[in-house]
């Protein structure tokens, strides 16, 4: 089932929801620049046993693209797509800009997440300066430049993305991101910043780290695990985009964790 819902500016979320009616929720969280489809291989490896929710974050994907974003804005779509299908509580799982949702959601919405997944992530992503030059090209220039380049960013060089449908699927999916939706995501990810706030996030929450991750590192990871007293932390030899580059020791690392805290 596919759907849509208006959040609380009014303007529309694509929504995807699969799975089993009565059974526990859990909602994924693209990353910058992609959509929905990412999670094609948890939606599969999940749908048995849960209800799955998938959403393009705004500006991506079939996802209204929405000025002025910021990453409580990230966080409240979430919430206004749970209420909109009477989801009371749900397991959150968000890699890269979904990540930093997830945690943004487990300090300000702890009663409605059992559980949060923060996968290839950090409290603060990057630097404001370096996103807000990106935000700036992308308007001007478009996405070609960045698309050119994205595997590099999102596979380590032992993954044969060029053969694998889902890796080519979601590079195509940044290509046709609209580029006001990216640059918008990249600004809002500029202010970003949870880190004076990890001790107040108090719900399980799992760390999933990429080795090999240039962007978002294991020490990125470590530095929430240090601050964050129900957390573990689980590394996975990929990249950026690891629930693609080993999508079933992902989907297996959830599913313990998820198993554990019900």
């Amino acid at each position: 089932m596919m759907n849509t819902i208006q959040n609380r500016q009014g303007k529309t979320l694509s929504i995807q929801v699969e799975g089993q009616r009565d059974a526990p929720v859990i909602i994924f969280s693209n990353s910058l620049g992609t959509d929905k489809k990412m999670w094609d291989a948890q939606a599969a490896f999940f749908k048995e046993n849960y209800q799955v929710v998938r959403y393009d974050t705004r500006g991506h994907g079939k996802s209204d693209v929405i000025d002025d974003s910021t990453l409580t804005n990230l966080g409240e779509d979430v919430i206004d797509i749970m209420d909109a299908l009477n989801i009371a509580e749900a397991h959150f799982c968000g890699i890269s800009m979904g990540g930093i949702t997830a945690l943004w959601l487990g300090i300000n919405a702890a009663e409605r997440f059992k559980t949060i997944t923060v996968a290839n992530s950090a409290a603060k992503i990057g630097q404001a300066d370096a996103w807000l030059t990106r935000a700036d090209q992308v308007e001007k220039n478009g996405l070609d430049d960045l698309v050119k380049t994205t595997h590099t960013r999102w596979f380590s060089e032992k993954f044969d993305y060029q053969h694998n449908a889902l890796a080519q699927q979601t590079i195509n999916s940044l290509a046709s991101t609209p580029a006001k939706g990216y640059a918008n995501a990249c600004r809002a990810l500029a202010h970003a910043d949870v880190r004076a706030s990890l001790p107040e996030l108090k719900i399980p929450a799992l760390l999933i780290c990429g080795i090999q991750d240039p962007i978002t590192t294991v020490e990125d990871g470590e530095f929430i695990r240090s601050h964050v007293k129900n957390a573990e932390l689980k590394s996975l030899n990929a990249s950026h985009l690891s629930n693609i580059e080993e999508p079933d020791e992902f989907s297996q690392l959830l599913e313990n964790f998820i198993d554990k805290n019900q």
